[in-house]
């Protein structure tokens, strides 16, 4: 599947590129996060301005799962008799767009909504898809952050509690099982990795599984030190969906090209352990935090998955974080 330039925002990244035309313009092209930051106030506001102008793709997989595109992280959803199911809502100034792919796919009410973590860009629609009828099902720590004031440093944002329709209804701590539409579902928690509250969305015999914002196609990853992620967790995400997945498998991951398989999921872990191991290295060897940065660690990888906003410096700042 091939994405044009116009698309980029949506269909390729993070939301926090999406820092303004004024910043951009000021500066003659993209800004690191870390400049975003500086010129750029409100940052949240201007990504939800962003997915309230951005179009929803639709991408039909199997057994009647779909994925929307185009409002923050990756959304599936299965239709059936037994209602709507979505995995991960999306930000909520792009409700019309996503009831208007939602209805698209069918007539059946949405009955279910999954949240693989807490991140607004996956969780923000919450509130809107918990008043049209969906039962929210997610980990014990997604409900935590949803439910209080929680703080993001690396984003320079507090998050204020949720409203009551937005929370969770239904938590667990480390498996949760359904059988909804035809399909088993089995969602299992992965550990800390790119938050503390991941979890994976399996739709069993439809060999389908979305794995949230473990898993960035094509495009280095966030990780949420402020909510317990790790560069190590993520990794070990990654190996258990590895394990767990076969040549047939259809991934989704969070963000990035939406349509992935273990082949791009293998090359993603591989790309994590490269950077973690060299800079694990260079932090060992006495080096600061920018003298690593200044050494780069992840060149051999940047062709591949440092072309857009979390760039090779802002990753490398992450991974030395962790090791």
């Amino acid at each position: 599947m091939e994405f044009s330039k116009d698309n980029l925002l949506s269909r390729r990244g993070f939301c926090l590129c999406c820092v303004g035309g004024a910043a951009y313009a000021a500066t003659g092209g993209w800004l690191s996060p870390r400049q975003a930051y500086a010129e750029a106030r409100g940052l949240v506001t201007l990504i939800k301005d962003s997915a309230a102008a951005s179009p929803i793709t639709t991408y039909k997989l199997r057994n009647n799962i779909s994925v929307l595109e185009g409002s923050g992280g990756n959304i599936a959803v299965l239709t059936g008799a037994d209602g709507k199911v979505m995995v991960d809502a999306g930000i909520g100034v792009s409700r019309a767009r996503v009831a208007a792919a939602l209805a698209a796919l069918g007539s059946e009410p949405i009955t279910h909504l999954i949240n693989t973590h807490w991140h607004f860009d996956h969780a923000d629609g919450n509130a809107w898809l918990h008043a049209a009828g969906a039962k929210i099902i997610a980990q014990n720590n997604t409900r935590k952050h949803l439910s209080g004031i929680q703080r993001v440093e690396d984003w320079d944002y507090n998050f204020l509690p949720s409203p009551a329709g937005a929370i969770p209804g239904e938590v667990f701590a480390k498996e949760h099982k359904m059988k909804l539409n035809g399909l088993s579902l089995g969602l299992k928690y992965y550990g800390p990795a790119h938050t503390d509250s991941d979890i994976s969305v399996t739709f069993g015999e439809a060999n389908v599984v979305h794995v949230g914002d473990i898993y960035w196609n094509g495009i280095y990853p966030f990780i949420d030190y402020s909510t317990g992620g790790s560069i190590n967790g993520t990794i070990a995400a990654c190996d258990a969906t590895l394990a767990a997945v076969n040549s047939d498998t259809i991934i989704i991951p969070g963000h990035g090209k939406p349509v992935s398989n273990k082949a791009e999921l293998q090359e993603f872990r591989d790309m994590l352990i490269g950077v973690r191991d060299n800079v694990a290295k260079l932090k060992k060897a006495g080096k600061t935090r920018d003298e690593t940065v200044a050494a780069k660690p992840s060149a051999a990888f940047d062709a591949k998955f440092g072309q857009f906003v979390i760039d090779p410096g802002f990753f490398t700042r992450l991974v030395y974080e962790g090791v």
